[in-house]
């Protein structure tokens, strides 16, 4: 099968960064599905693996976390899917990825895809609708509603880096299935004019201080924040921003917090981490697979869109490079997506 991989940890300018290479079909067992690859998308995770995650001398890492594809076989102890279904998922960090024709998953991190969606926007929404999700229900313990009867709540939640792969899903869910108020960050008209597209209440500008733009918007506290990146830079504003007893989760990797200044206010800092079920086998793991169906539903409701920015053709190593280029250089406004072989 086809393939894209590295043999080395190498910058994107590099043509060896990413390669074409020719690997074996994998075969299905126990809970795992085979599933013919149709469209990808590319995530900070990838790029962040290739730089940090050299594979052993001789061997090739293929990489890849949010894919939409067709199941071609079934592991003997798998159940929830046959030959034929049309999926969507992320799968699991320590396993070969989506960058090939053909990848092993477990059934429990799968969803259905999307039946209003084509492949390449399906593709763009299983890592970070599962990553917002788990934000925003696990972490910040937003109020769940039915989308068709929302009641507006006191929650206030600010969403730092609101234009971006996870930002953009997260302001979706959270307008759909919550009452909360929204107040999304962006810099450029762009990247403004999409937050609101997507739902958020309010937009400020990240690159200004936030203390005063907020306390302008004459909304009262707020009282969640989602912080999609640059907590540290945020950091004193959050715990001078959050009402009592506020609630703090981000995504990043800060290099060092002063948590002691959660103390007064008794914040709470929560870190997600969407491949920990995986990575550990966790009794829930079927979770993730569950909420993918569930968001399925939304979309297929119209209550959400796909995040799709950009569509950068074949899956190869040349527009996979480009599209990891993109990632690093913060260029991106949505998904970045590629499709077929």
């Amino acid at each position: 099968m086809k393939a894209i991989g590295y043999k080395q940890s190498l910058e994107i300018s590099n043509p060896e960064s990413l390669i074409d290479v020719t690997l074996d079909q994998p075969i299905a067992t126990g809970r795992d599905l085979l599933i013919k690859v149709s469209a990808i998308a590319v995530n900070p995770a990838d790029y962040k693996v290739r730089l940090n995650m050299p594979p052993a001398d001789g061997e090739v890492k293929v990489i890849g976390w949010d894919a939409v594809g067709e199941v071609i076989a079934t592991g003997d102890k798998a159940s929830q899917f046959k030959p034929g279904d049309v999926v969507y998922y992320a799968g699991d960090i320590t396993r070969t990825g989506s960058n090939a024709e053909y990848q092993l998953v477990d059934e429990r991190l799968v969803g259905m895809k999307p039946k209003s969606l084509s492949n390449a926007e399906a593709a763009a929404l299983p890592l970070t609708a599962i990553t917002a999700w788990e934000l925003l229900f696990e972490h910040l313990s937003i109020k769940q509603q039915s989308p068709r009867a929302i009641e507006k709540s006191n929650e206030v939640i600010l969403v730092v880096g609101a234009a971006g792969g996870v930002g953009s899903i997260f302001v979706q869910l959270a307008k759909a299935i919550t009452g909360a108020t929204i107040i999304g960050t962006a810099s450029r008209a762009s990247s403004s004019e999409w937050v609101k597209k997507l739902g958020a209440d309010y937009v400020v500008d990240h690159t200004k201080p936030l203390v005063a733009q907020i306390a302008a918007l004459n909304i009262g506290p707020v009282t969640h924040v989602a912080s999609l990146n640059s907590t540290d830079t945020y950091f004193d504003s959050y715990t001078e921003l959050l009402a009592p007893f506020g609630k703090i989760a981000m995504i990043d990797d800060p290099v060092a917090l002063d948590v002691t200044k959660l103390k007064l206010k008794s914040l709470s800092l929560h870190w997600e981490f969407m491949f920990a079920r995986s990575m550990f086998n966790a009794v829930d793991m079927d979770e993730q697979g569950h909420l993918l169906n569930r968001v399925a539903e939304l979309v297929d409701q119209g209550f959400i869109q796909t995040t799709l920015g950009l569509h950068m053709g074949a899956i190869n190593s040349a527009n996979l490079r480009a599209a990891h280029e993109a990632l690093e250089a913060g260029r991106a406004i949505g998904k970045i997506v590629l499709e077929g072989f």
